[in-house]
């Protein structure tokens, strides 16, 4: 498999060039239902169509799916770009160089994603269906009713994908932060 392990931002390989480019992210960990949901050639043909000229995968401790070669030729067809990493260590620049991110339902991805504002790329989470106590579809579904993000399952990412607007995107709200009163509350319980 020609995968790197570890990614480099797109502007740092001399890609300063303003692209439609979709991210894939599970974070540290693995979650190859999702990996395996977004490589393939129908999700490579949607995002084209989409406008999108690259999807960048990270898998984590994950693994690539098999057919990742064809899917490379598929992309190098369309001109579409296709990379696959395990780890991204400069997740911010791949976050400025993105205009869609399909992340894994982690807190640390999706809060990541959404702090970037008005300026943050598009975001649909994927809910890992095989956890117990699943805590992802509760944070999914809340942001998802402040208007945030969409959020699906694996099976039904090409879906969310078509259903993207013309534009490759999709009506959405800035996610407004909370303020922490943690320390106010302490400080009238204790004094």
């Amino acid at each position: 498999l020609d995968r790197e392990s570890k990614a480099m931002p797109p502007t740092a390989r001399g890609d300063h060039t303003a692209s439609a480019r979709a991210l894939v992210t599970v974070g540290t960990t693995s979650f190859d239902d999702l990996v395996h949901a977004v490589c393939t050639e129908d999700v490579i043909r949607a995002l084209k169509r989409k406008g999108y000229d690259g999807l960048h995968v990270q898998i984590g401790r994950g693994s690539a799916p098999s057919s990742v070669d064809k899917l490379r030729a598929l992309a190098r067809a369309l001109s579409f770009s296709l990379e696959i990493y395990d780890y991204i260590d400069d997740f911010d620049a791949f976050l400025r160089a993105s205009k869609l991110v399909i992340s894994h339902a982690g807190a640390g991805s999706v809060f990541e994603t959404l702090r970037h504002g008005e300026r943050a790329p598009f975001l649909l989470v994927v809910v890992n269906e095989r956890l117990m106590d699943n805590h992802q579809r509760e944070l999914a579904e809340e942001l998802a009713d402040r208007g945030c993000l969409r959020w699906c399952v694996p099976s039904k990412v090409l879906a969310e994908i078509c259903a993207l607007d013309a534009d490759g995107t999709y009506q959405r709200r800035t996610y407004e932060r909370g303020t922490c009163r943690l320390s106010e509350h302490l400080n009238e319980l204790l004094f």
